[in-house]
């Protein structure tokens, strides 16, 4: 077995900052749209997903691909806004198995009202404290982690939909805790 490669005084600092730091921005993020719109950052991001597809609809596994959302976990946010009256689910007449998730015009009007507020946080937040060469920066180190990132995601995702469509979820703990 080889020696780990431990990081670097300095890795670790900024490790432990950029760590912190998108924790900090998450719920940030996630206290200004509970109490601005009344509504999880899950549920907007649901929202802002549909209102940018063609005809503000999704078939909901495009819904939870595009969310990085596993199926069943997605299954149950569209719900909850359904009992809202934002989302629609409509059956797919191509795919027996398969479903639509329309944006209501209720959905898009609590959309279109939580966005402002939403977006001056984002920006307040993250981008006013950076110089245009630092949100160029970032942008940058972002997309090469999402690169190195996303292989595996994708595999790990394939994964757990095999195992949804198998009804296998179960052996996982922390699945089965979230469901």
């Amino acid at each position: 077995m080889s020696e780990p490669r431990w990081l670097s005084d300095e890795e670790q600092k900024v490790w432990r900052d950029f760590s912190a730091a998108t924790r900090m921005l998450q719920a940030h993020l996630e206290g200004q749209l509970q109490h601005e719109a009344g509504m999880p950052h899950t549920y907007y991001e649901v929202l802002v997903a549909l209102s940018e597809a063609p005809g503000r609809r999704l078939r909901m596994s495009e819904l939870a691909d595009a969310r990085k959302a596993s199926r069943s976990r997605l299954s149950h946010a569209v719900a909850r806004l359904e009992a809202n009256g934002w989302v629609r689910r409509e059956s797919c007449p191509t795919d027996k198995r398969g479903s639509w998730a329309v944006l209501t015009a209720e959905g898009f009007a609590a959309l279109e009202e939580a966005a402002p507020g939403h977006v001056e946080a984002v920006r307040e937040s993250l981008f006013d404290p950076l110089t245009p060469e630092q949100v160029e920066a970032l942008g940058e180190i972002s997309a090469a982690v999402l690169a190195r990132l996303s292989p595996k995601c994708a595999a790990a995702e394939a994964e757990l939909a095999l195992r949804e469509e198998s009804g296998d979820l179960r052996d996982t703990p922390e699945l089965a805790e979230a469901d």
